[in-house]
């Protein structure tokens, strides 16, 4: 079932990354982001407030560590600099190269808390993706060059 959930999670990510992308050659990134978020608030807060009302109450806000709020800011500019590229470069560009970013900073990750053993490959996977998203870019990007003369 959690496979499922993450495949479906997926999917909704990148139908919204295209519209986002869509919105945002209209209203340019950053509104875009402000309306994903603003949209997001209004669908979340009365869910959230059915539903845990009562720990939220009694949550002491001071004792949450200063650096959690830094999900909300890297969240925004997530959406923000998504749908900037997603238009400019496709879903599947984007997404592969978001991913590839991901996995380098989950391999960061493992390096700076287990010592950096055995990270080698997955360094090596996450160039190869790399290389060829930006060869694939270069190569679109060459060909439309020459349709257009």
């Amino acid at each position: 079932m959690l496979i499922f959930i993450a495949l479906l999670n997926g999917i909704v990510i990148s139908s919204a990354r295209v519209i986002n992308g869509q919105l945002s050659t209209s209203v340019g990134a950053l509104h875009t982001s402000l309306w994903n978020h603003s949209v997001g608030f209004l669908f979340l807060t009365p869910i959230v407030a059915l539903l845990y009302w009562q720990q939220l109450s009694q949550l002491d806000w001071l004792q949450i560590p200063a650096y959690s709020w830094l999900g909300g800011v890297f969240g925004a500019l997530f959406i923000a600099t998504s749908s900037y590229v997603f238009p400019r470069m496709g879903a599947l560009n984007t997404s592969v190269l978001i991913i590839g970013g991901q996995m380098c900073s989950a391999v960061l990750f493992d390096v700076l808390s287990h010592g950096g053993r055995g990270q080698m490959m997955q360094l090596l996977g996450i160039a190869l993706i790399t290389i060829g998203i930006i060869l694939s870019t270069l190569e679109r990007n060459h060909n439309d060059d020459r349709l257009s003369e």
